[in-house]
């Protein structure tokens, strides 16, 4: 394997290509729990028939774990958007028919969605009282079973080349669950990348092709900042923890 040529750089990994193949190499601050589980949630995604990139192997280089996968030659619809604005209202009915496409899956053996929220809430650095608030309004949350992802955002889906295929990338934090919350993360995600317009229209598609009720993905909105805002820099938790104390909207 040759780690020549670097495809993207994020949070404590390096993403290669090698010929057809494409290496995301952790750093050491990665447990190999948690390397070991990003690639049992992708072959367990693979199960779905969705088109995702297939795992080929787990390995350690350089003394570094490894998850190799395929290659897929294209760009992302991050990019498309970026480089033609006027076809993102086109980019945004394809992201979220992808999403509601992914969210008719089950795959029974991920982590229930409910769970790691639960655990997260818990981790927070917000007092007993708004942390017992939140397990209630999470506890009162209808429980699905549906396929989500944790991480849907328009830089994780790729198009190919070849035949325009849409593969959806990096299933670290897929879990079954409600696919409303799965929503809210994706609306939240593009506010964090300062894109106010496109969160509020890809809420809109998402409510409209779901027939789904705004205000029930809103309900979410609180619960699913607070389970993230464990994660990332200050200035985004400090973002996600203004959710927080969002007036509830019913």
């Amino acid at each position: 394997m040759k780690l020549d040529r670097i495809i993207a750089v994020r949070n404590n990994k390096t993403v290669y290509r090698d010929g057809n193949l494409c290496m995301k190499v952790f750093d050491a601050s990665y447990s190999k729990a948690d390397i070991l589980n990003e690639a049992l949630n992708q072959a367990r995604v693979e199960e779905t028939g969705l088109a995702i990139p297939k795992i080929r192997e787990v390995t350690v280089i350089d003394g570094k774990w490894t998850i190799v996968t395929d290659y897929i030659k294209g760009k992302t619809l991050a990019q498309l958007m970026q480089e033609n604005p006027d076809k993102k209202d086109a980019y945004l009915e394809m992201f979220v028919d992808l999403q509601l496409q992914m969210q008719s899956k089950n795959c029974p053996l991920l982590t229930k969605l409910k769970d790691k929220m639960i655990r997260k809430i818990g981790q927070t650095d917000f007092d007993a009282t708004t942390r017992y608030d939140l397990h209630t309004r999470l506890d009162a949350m209808p429980k699905h079973t549906k396929l989500c992802h944790g991480d849907f955002n328009p830089s994780n889906i790729i198009i190919s080349d070849e035949d325009g295929t849409p593969y959806i990338l990096d299933w670290a934090h897929a879990t079954q669950g409600n696919a409303s919350a799965d929503a809210a993360r994706t609306y939240l995600l593009f506010w964090l990348n300062g894109d106010i317009d496109g969160a509020e229209k890809y809420l809109e598609l998402f409510c409209q092709k779901s027939n789904t009720a705004k205000q029930y993905v809103q309900k979410w909105m609180p619960i699913v900042a607070a389970s993230q805002s464990v994660k990332g820099n200050e200035k985004e938790r400090e973002f996600l923890q203004s959710w927080v104390n969002v007036v509830d909207y019913e």
